[in-house]
């Protein structure tokens, strides 16, 4: 007997309010082992500007923007990827890091007749999105980051902004496979952490977000430091508006 899932019924109530607000699901094959998943409009209006959501580190991209997209799709063409290794993106390609995932939102973009956008990345989307407009900086009008460190440096670190002591324990945390760790994770991540979560549902958001992937070896845990490419005023994409910090 099939056992009751409340991260598989929310999933299916996100996938309704996403259909209702005006999206349908779409998943590309860019070849090379390489599948992308991403929202897109049932009716792509010319007359509007298109908007890019790019989610965080955690479940796939409807657990993130389902309170935006109903509001925003008024005023912009939405898309909503699932990056690699969330959702259902994937790849066989040994490359884990933010300039791929951009590369792989462009190609998937591109293949929707999308050549110019807006993007607004949260936490490590907005590591990716930052490089989406560093690689692509004809294609991209404005971006906003929205908690993500881009500029963060080691000597950041060696400071203790990133309260961690290895890469290993970051992960841990940022990719959580018991309770324990899923409650610290929604300590730091959320302003008003909700308490008294039972366990029984920590563990099954576990088993179907993160249990089954083994996201943990797939990400590059390079993320936790902060990106590299930021080291000269001429990298830096132009129209950045960044809201908040890690």
């Amino acid at each position: 007997m099939a056992k009751l899932s409340l991260t598989a019924m929310l999933n299916r109530c996100f996938r309704y309010s996403f259909s209702k607000a005006g999206l349908r699901s779409s998943t590309m094959d860019l070849g090379d082992g390489t599948v992308m998943h991403v929202w897109v409009p049932k009716v792509h209006i010319k007359s509007k500007p298109t908007l890019i959501l790019i989610h965080g580190i955690g479940a796939n991209a409807m657990w993130q923007w389902y309170d935006f997209v109903s509001p925003l799709m008024s005023g912009f063409n939405v898309y909503v990827p699932d990056l690699l290794f969330f959702g259902d993106s994937y790849t066989a390609r040994p490359e884990r890091s933010e300039q791929f995932q951009a590369q792989c939102v462009m190609r998937v973009m591109e293949a929707h007749g999308v050549t110019v956008m807006n993007v607004v990345g949260i936490s490590y989307g907005g590591f990716v999105g930052y490089s989406l407009a560093a690689q692509f900086k004809e294609r991209v009008e404005k971006l906003v980051l929205c908690c993500a460190g881009v500029c963060l440096e080691d000597k950041d670190l060696e400071e203790g902004m990133l309260q961690v002591k290895s890469v290993d324990e970051a992960v841990s945390i940022l990719l959580p496979q018991t309770p324990q760790k899923m409650r610290e994770l929604m300590k730091i991540s959320f302003y008003k952490p909700r308490k008294g979560v039972p366990t029984c549902f920590l563990n099954d958001f576990i088993r179907n977000v993160f249990g089954t992937s083994s996201r943990k070896k797939r990400v590059d845990p390079s993320i936790t430091q902060g990106p590299k490419a930021v080291e000269s005023s001429e990298d830096n994409p132009a129209n950045t508006t960044n809201m908040g910090r890690t």
